[in-house]
């Protein structure tokens, strides 16, 4: 799917815009780079010295060949720089989270209405080859009557002083278990957490979400773990799912079944797990795609504004509980 309309800019090029970067280029849709670092453009062009770099966003937005904007700055860029784009009358794709407050994230999914514009929010797992396949299994029953969700997103990593490990590492889980429930909004959320490196910022966070139907589930993260876990496990009835991100094999299928002895006393019976076959694709790739191809439908995205607003619901509340 290259498209030689080189119709999309970049604002940030950074450690994760260089992924944008690198992609959109692949994919023959990059106009321009917004980057404010000196040193980041200078390295970037020794990686793509073909692509145009700028430092004024007002020049940026009078481009008249840049349809669409992917926006990959910090978090707290995200309100402003996505009303700027959408009121210049771009499609915008923003990096997570939406914005840093709910009534911001309102803000912009009204504009974007407004002015016809594509919104949309780069929850990346949603368009990884195992998630779709989970939803798929979730939604055919064939896990049986879903009771339970969690997920660990762990690490020895990067240590944000811009904002706590709640807004870095748990915006992914909290949108794949609100995908999982069919984009349904919580109806209760906890959160408690502790900060060890800088008193001011939370290291690690458990978040515990309840749904109407009585479906639980919790998003532990924290950036002070002894080796890297990403794990999403759905617990039905039938069968348990474990989605390893970490694994060469994503999807592991535990099929154990609990039985009655002598109708009074539960008793586990465990098999082994198995895997799924896959075909893996690349989730940013193909999360790009989907925001080139709403760009020329102009369908609404996966991970619109509207999911995003429920994504960002979450997080506000598990940081006034913190």
């Amino acid at each position: 799917m290259v498209n030689q309309n080189k119709n999309i800019g970049l604002i940030g090029a950074g450690a994760w815009g260089k992924n944008h970067l690198r992609n959109l280029n692949n994919l023959g849709v990059l106009k321009c780079v917004l980057e404010s670092s000196n040193d980041i453009i200078n390295q970037r062009k020794k990686e793509f010295p073909d692509v145009e770099y700028v430092r004024d966003l007002d020049s940026f937005l009078k481009k008249k060949e840049i349809k669409g904007v992917v926006i990959a700055a910090p978090a707290e860029t995200h309100y402003d720089l996505t009303k700027k784009c959408l009121l210049a009358g771009k499609d915008v794709l923003v990096e997570k989270p939406l914005a840093l407050k709910v009534e911001e994230g309102k803000e912009l999914i009204k504009i974007a209405s407004d002015n016809k514009r594509i919104l949309m929010v780069g929850h990346i797992l949603q368009y990884h080859s195992a998630v779709i396949k989970l939803k798929e299994m979730v939604d055919s029953g064939d896990l049986g009557k879903i009771r339970y969700i969690y997920s660990n997103r762990l690490n020895i990593g990067k240590l944000r002083t811009e904002e706590n490990v709640l807004w870095s590492f748990a915006p992914h889980d909290i949108s794949l278990i609100i995908m999982l429930m069919d984009g349904e909004e919580p109806l209760k959320v906890e959160a408690h957490g502790g900060s060890y490196i800088n008193k001011d910022i939370y290291d690690t966070t458990m978040t515990s979400i309840e749904f109407k139907n009585g479906i639980k589930g919790h998003v532990f993260v924290s950036w002070l773990h002894p080796f890297k876990e990403q794990k999403l496990v759905v617990v039905g009835s039938e069968k348990m799912v474990v989605f390893d991100d970490v694994s060469k094999e994503k999807l592991f299928i535990y099929s154990h079944k609990i039985k009655w002895q002598k109708g009074k006393i539960p008793i586990a019976e465990k098999v082994d797990y198995t895997t799924v076959d896959l075909e893996l694709l690349q989730p940013l790739e193909e999360e790009l795609k989907h925001f080139i191809d709403c760009m020329k439908t102009r369908k609404i995205p996966k991970t619109d504004g509207k999911e995003g607003l429920t994504v960002l619901k979450v997080l506000e509340q598990a940081q006034n509980k913190l």
